[in-house]
């Protein structure tokens, strides 16, 4: 049950309002020669490729550039980007809906660690089978990683979004897949939820 004094929510993306599967790029990435560059899987990610792009210090182009050094053969953009993307899944619509509904009732936001590619590709997702033209339609406003070059689970990008719109912590709930990420915003006196696996939001809003 939602705490009665939560006037604003924070929602991650992935794993939470997007269905994900890390396993998939993986996959993907080893079948074109590439091994250990998304390796979350595991719980370790030596490469720090994914995150620099996360954080938008490098490019589109920078980022496909460092996998071709990687790999022994050549390798085209669609090649790499299909096998980046392969983790995007779907947006069921009762998550729409439900966000619909929300931002009736409370000033919602969306803070996701993503890049450009992802956010081209599920804004166009989000385009073909719902008719919106990005995710800024579902809430008041919306907060990206490689937009804002900072990310998640470091306290600066909490700040950042609690301080641009004047929110209460006390009354702002924070819900996220990743245990790490909720750490981070507890640890600015974020209300938080951890979302875990085989729950949904729409179960946990159930009452709207």
């Amino acid at each position: 049950m939602i705490d009665k004094n939560i006037r604003n929510i924070i929602f991650d993306f992935g794993g939470v309002i997007l269905n994900i599967n890390p396993l998939l790029t993986y996959n993907n990435f080893s079948r074109l020669g590439l091994s250990g560059l998304y390796d979350r899987v595991g719980g370790t990610n030596s490469d720090k490729t994914p995150n620099l792009f996360e954080k938008g210090l490098i490019s589109s182009g920078e980022f496909r550039k460092k996998i071709r050094s990687k790999i022994d053969h050549p390798v085209e953009d669609f090649e790499i980007d299909d096998a980046w993307n392969a983790m995007l899944l779907d947006i069921p619509y009762e998550r729409i809906t439900l966000l619909n509904k929300l931002k009736s009732k409370y000033k919602t936001f969306l803070l996701s660690n993503t890049n450009e590619i992802h956010y081209a590709e599920y804004t166009r997702q989000l385009r073909q089978s719902y008719g919106l033209n990005n995710l800024s339609e579902l809430f008041f406003k919306t907060y990206f990683s490689f937009k804002l070059h900072m990310s998640k689970p470091d306290k600066e990008i909490y700040r950042y979004i609690i301080n641009e719109n004047l929110l209460n912590p006390e009354e702002t709930l924070f819900i996220d897949d990743s245990i790490i990420n909720i750490e981070g915003a507890g640890s600015v006196g974020l209300k938080t939820h951890h979302l875990k696996a085989g729950e949904s939001i729409n179960y946990l809003f159930s009452f709207v």
